[in-house]
């Protein structure tokens, strides 16, 4: 089988979209499925770290969202016409853009089926970015917007149960798959946490929780500085690091600052993903995460497959994470009873370890090749046109576990 995928965003640009798109197009390629992935230019020189079959397509600048880019349509029409390789089997858009609508196109144009996979909880999400329109109105716009691309799919791939119950609620008729983003069985083996340490002259005995993620305003990493405040009182020396970058990262360094957390709060930009963000992971000894909105919460899983515990509330995407997970895993969403929650785990180094490798022999299953298997059965069934309903039933990931 060949797939044409589509996207938005793609590596340099690092979240979850392109993890999810990177892991799937490598696992489909072991077991036989072949894709091109038409993704955006970036002003830094991509490498593509020698993946094959990616198309980098001329793409526009936007002011309000620096970090990504905006696909010119005409260059994906050219690039179409003078396409000479195999002829593809399907269309697989990953994200709701330009990627969408010219995904769309192009499969009505070779009379192919197209999919899609949901990976943006935008109900959740609009209105840190559009702040001027009220948030009633703009739920309903995202609502609106959901339903009427769903609907125009032959199939939608949703991260999680959570996920799928909130589009069933908008209307979504089109059949859905609960096909969450597995773990590279060997991305996550070593890692150096002393090294880490070493480097960022952080003490080997200092407590240190973790964030990972794009540094957004929809990640709720206040609440992680107020949680860090409250922990400060009674273990001083803690640091919370905050790995990554976005368009948070000046609000966010202020408020620290504000909060006299300058000596408790360390932003690190990014990290390699292939080793200096492991390390990291090592160093770590708690992993915590807030955010309201995931449609997964991918990074909960890469924490825990390198024997690092995750503290996280039990919200939307992380629900189908942490549900089944060691119970000291899951939070309220309240500052005082996570920060109680936090303490009393640093506060038990046996138990903390203990934690950390029940989190790793959970994280197994969670296994990349079995949810490309699951793709790649999907892919088969909507090519042939047979009724995808079946599916749904194997959605939850315990039922492949």
């Amino acid at each position: 089988m060949n797939v044409l995928m589509i996207s938005d965003v793609y590596f340099p640009r690092i979240n979850g979209v392109s993890t999810s798109i990177e892991t799937f197009r490598c696992d489909l390629n072991a077991i036989g499925v072949q894709s091109t992935l038409i993704a955006p230019e970036y002003p830094q020189r991509e490498s593509d770290d020698g993946e094959s079959g990616i198309v980098r397509i001329p793409a526009r600048y936007l002011p309000m969202d620096p970090e990504d880019r905006m696909m010119k349509r005409a260059a994906i029409r050219a690039w179409l016409r003078d396409y000479r390789g195999p002829a593809f089997d399907l269309v697989h858009i990953q994200t709701p853009f330009v990627a969408h609508y010219m995904g769309l196109e192009i499969a009505r144009l070779l009379k192919l089926p197209a999919i899609a996979s949901y990976h943006t909880y935008f109900e959740e999400y609009l209105y840190h970015y559009i702040p001027f329109l009220r948030r009633e109105w703009l739920r309903g716009l995202a609502r609106r917007f959901s339903r009427s691309q769903c609907n125009a799919l032959d199939a939608l791939i949703v991260p999680s149960r959570a996920m799928a119950d909130t589009l069933r609620g908008y209307g979504v008729t089109s059949p859905m798959h609960i096909l969450p983003t597995g773990l590279p069985s060997d991305r996550y083996q070593g890692g150096d946490g002393d090294y880490f340490r070493n480097r960022y002259q952080i003490a080997p005995d200092r407590p240190l929780l973790l964030f990972v993620g794009r540094v957004a305003f929809e990640k709720n990493i206040p609440f992680l500085f107020e949680v860090a405040a409250r922990i400060r009182q009674q273990i001083p020396d803690v640091l919370l690091l905050v790995t990554g970058e976005g368009p948070a990262l000046a609000d966010l360094r202020e408020r620290a600052r504000s909060m006299g957390l300058d000596d408790n709060v360390r932003f690190l930009g990014y990290l390699d993903r292939r080793h200096e963000l492991l390390d990291c992971y090592r160093a770590a000894d708690l992993f915590v995460f807030a955010s309201r909105t995931e449609t997964q919460g991918l990074v909960l899983l890469e924490a825990m497959a390198v024997g690092t515990p995750a503290l996280a509330l039990s919200i939307m995407g992380t629900r189908d994470i942490l549900e089944p997970a060691p119970r000291e895993m899951t939070a309220p969403e309240d500052v005082a009873a996570f920060a109680d929650q936090a303490i009393a785990l640093l506060r038990n180094p046996a138990r903390l370890a203990q934690l950390g490798e029940e989190a790793r022999m959970y994280a197994r299953q969670w296994e990349a090749r079995a949810m490309a298997e699951r793709v790649a059965r999907l892919y088969e069934n909507v090519r042939a046109g047979k009724p995808s309903d079946a599916l749904e039933a194997a959605g939850a990931h315990r039922a492949a576990a």
